[in-house]
């Protein structure tokens, strides 16, 4: 038994061809089916154009940003094994975009919120040795360049450099959920155990350090394939901008928090607390995600016909068996898309990691900003980052359900997250105090989140069956990257005595990486079962 609910709907893209939104959902009213049981009122006369058996309240926000004229609220509805199928909802039944408080109370942003969770963990757990390397270079006496080995060459970011293409390959054919955990679960150990191994050896405090990267290399491509099934195209930048945003805290989390815990508990306060905090994190995710949306009991019956027909196309990995775990890496190299992410995220990963790395230190050499000052300077940057992160998927969003390509929309994204660090860190280089160079960074940092709607939501639009392996090698050669630059900067130092130097050969990789974005990305689906001879 169903009855009607009419109401307007804001204009939204239901069908894409391509990379455009071919056929937008018109704003005149819409008829919607709502079975009698999910909404009762109460016997009596009621006014309104809802039937007895329906209830509509007419508020809500327009597109997250502006007022519209209202939302329905449906019913919990379990659904059944069969009916989650593939191929079990009728192909020819359009299904309307949810509301505001529709999407916020779906079941997919909790899978986006605890995908948030894990990378603010991920990243805090990072930074901690951020801030703690300063006691330990005093109490071990070592150098800057040898501090920066510590951070990064030979520890860290070797693990980090290992893991993430067989991590990506894992992730495409086991699934994000497990291969998540597991990550979590090693590198909330490796930051557990890594105060009691720098009072060991220092061979021992290096082994933590490169399985805290192993571990963590896992952690991006995950997310990437759980928005991939869980999210449609019209949702992933806000999706990534959301997990992006929990990214960005953690390292705000990290820096804030580290000075305190260690003044308090001392070296080993923060490992401890991060570290303890990523089991609880594996208990919860394990008994309450699913990997796809067909296997999840508590997912209503609309969000789950909504999820799986706006979605361009079922993923690979759902639709036909892999025979193999290896990717074809050659055809996937074969394509200039593919190498306009690599470069993407090697530029990233080099502006990120030098930044998080060396801003304690610099706001404490270049203006002599005590320790604990100086990780707050840092930190107020990256929640800026969260922040801005999460608009700028709201603005891509808003900007393809108009009606504006894909491609166009990920270039202009990406453009902004390039071209506006590169300027701000020049900006930074002639900065004559701490506070003006804070806000020359928070700027930087700030712009560099519209990243996450270019180059990181287009992993899973060119190939959704291998966004896993995809965001692997694109990490793998940001890996790289980040170590030459984090490495790099220590050694720049100490030769040229001063970090301005290195800042505007920042910007300048930040320009180039730019042109090479714009020149050789795409949003449309790429062919990678053949490859091209012209390519």
């Amino acid at each position: 038994m169903y009855s009607a609910i009419t109401l307007g709907r804001p204009v939204r893209c239901r069908r894409f061809s391509g990379d455009r939104c071919t056929k937008p959902i018109k704003s005149e009213p819409a008829k919607f089916k709502v079975p009698s049981r999910s909404l009762q009122l109460p016997k009596g006369n009621c006014s309104g154009s809802v039937s007895s058996t329906g209830y509509f309240l007419g508020f809500g926000l327009r597109n997250g940003l502006s007022l519209v004229s209202g939302f329905v609220l449906r019913s919990r509805v379990g659904v059944s094994s069969n009916d989650a199928q593939f191929g079990s909802f009728n192909e020819d039944k359009d299904v309307e975009a949810p509301s505001r408080f529709e999407f916020i109370t779906s079941e997919r942003v909790k899978v986006v919120a605890m995908l948030a969770l894990a990378l603010a963990l991920c990243n805090a757990d990072r930074v901690v040795m951020s801030v703690a390397i300063v006691p330990l270079s005093l109490s071990h006496g070592w150098s800057r360049s040898f501090a920066g080995i510590v951070q990064a060459g030979s520890s860290f970011l070797w693990g980090y450099f290992v893991s993430p293409i067989a991590g990506g390959a894992l992730v495409d054919y086991y699934g994000g959920k497990m291969v998540m955990a597991w990550g979590v679960a090693l590198w909330s150990l490796a930051t557990f155990l890594t105060p009691w191994a720098a009072e060991t050896s220092l061979w021992a405090l290096l082994s933590m350090r490169a399985l805290l990267g192993v571990a963590e290399g896992v952690a991006l491509p995950c997310m990437n394939n759980m928005v991939a099934r869980w999210f449609p195209p019209t949702e992933r930048a806000r999706a990534v901008g959301i997990a992006m945003a929990g990214f960005q805290l953690g390292s705000a989390i990290g820096l804030m928090l580290s000075p305190i815990l260690m003044c308090r508990a001392g070296i080993l306060g923060p490992f401890v607390i991060f570290g303890l905090s990523g089991f609880l994190w594996v208990l919860v995710w394990i008994s309450a995600i699913s990997s796809t949306p067909d296997q999840n009991p508590q997912i209503s019956k609309y969000e789950l016909e909504y999820v799986l027909k706006e979605r361009q196309e079922p993923l690979v990995v759902e639709k036909v068996p892999r025979t193999t775990v290896i990717p074809p890496f050659r055809r996937l190299l074969s394509k200039m898309p593919t190498w306009s992410l690599i470069v993407a995220n090697a530029m990233h990963s080099w502006g990120f990691f030098v930044i998080l790395s060396w801003m304690p230190i610099y706001f404490n050499s270049v203006y002599h900003v005590e320790l604990r000052q100086a990780a707050w300077f840092s930190a107020v940057p990256w929640s800026v980052m969260a922040v801005m992160g999460y608009f700028g998927g709201l603005w891509s969003d808003g900007l393809i359900r108009g009606g504006t390509s894909i491609t166009f929309t990920r270039k202009m994204m990406q453009s902004i997250g390039f071209i506006g660090p590169g300027i701000a860190l020049i900006g930074l280089t002639s900065a004559r105090s701490a506070s003006v160079a804070s806000a020359w960074l928070t700027l930087a940092v700030g712009l560099k989140s519209f990243s996450h709607s270019g180059f990181l939501v287009n992993l899973q639009e060119i190939a959704p069956q291998y966004s896993g392996v995809l965001h692997g090698m694109s990490n793998t050669a940001g890996t790289l990257a980040a170590i030459v630059g984090t490495v790099g900067a220590g050694f720049f130092v100490e030769l040229v005595g001063s970090f301005q130097g290195f800042l505007l050969l920042t910007s300048v990789l930040y320009f180039m990486a730019a042109l090479f974005y714009i020149l050789f990305s795409t949003g449309k689906r790429v062919n990678f079962e053949e490859t091209s001879s012209a390519e």
